[in-house]
């Protein structure tokens, strides 16, 4: 498994992506999903997830899966399976960041602060 190392952070975003690809287009990884206990860790255990993202994807924590890079593609189908509407997915997101810090990693890493106005926005 390769991981992707940052100073001290090594996550693998490239395997939990992975899971949100399959989760997201294979109707037997979403039903096991879906189970919760021991089918969903099941699951879980078939990704080289690190303990943060594999918590992050049992909880359904939108804000944090984001932070912790994952490809808001991939991500806002598994806010759809959860039943999340496109506003609170966005919100889930925002409220990621002011709990747990900027985008660490993939295209989304951020570097600005969150109080930096962009093009004017």
């Amino acid at each position: 498994m390769t991981y992707i190392t940052l100073g001290n952070l090594t996550m693998s975003l490239y395997t939990m992506q992975k899971f949100f690809f399959a989760l997201n287009r294979d109707v037997e990884v979403q039903r096991r999903y879906q189970q919760d206990g021991k089918e969903r860790a099941k699951l879980l255990d078939t990704f080289e997830l690190t303990d943060e993202e594999r918590e992050a994807i049992d909880r359904g924590d939108i804000g944090k899966i984001y932070v912790l890079g994952c490809n808001g593609q991939l991500l806002m189908h598994f806010a759809a399976l959860l039943g999340m509407p496109w506003a609170d997915y966005i919100s889930a997101m925002r409220e990621g960041v002011h709990k747990f810090g900027p985008v660490r990693a993939g295209i989304y890493t951020m570097t600005t602060s969150q109080d930096d106005r962009i093009a004017g926005v």
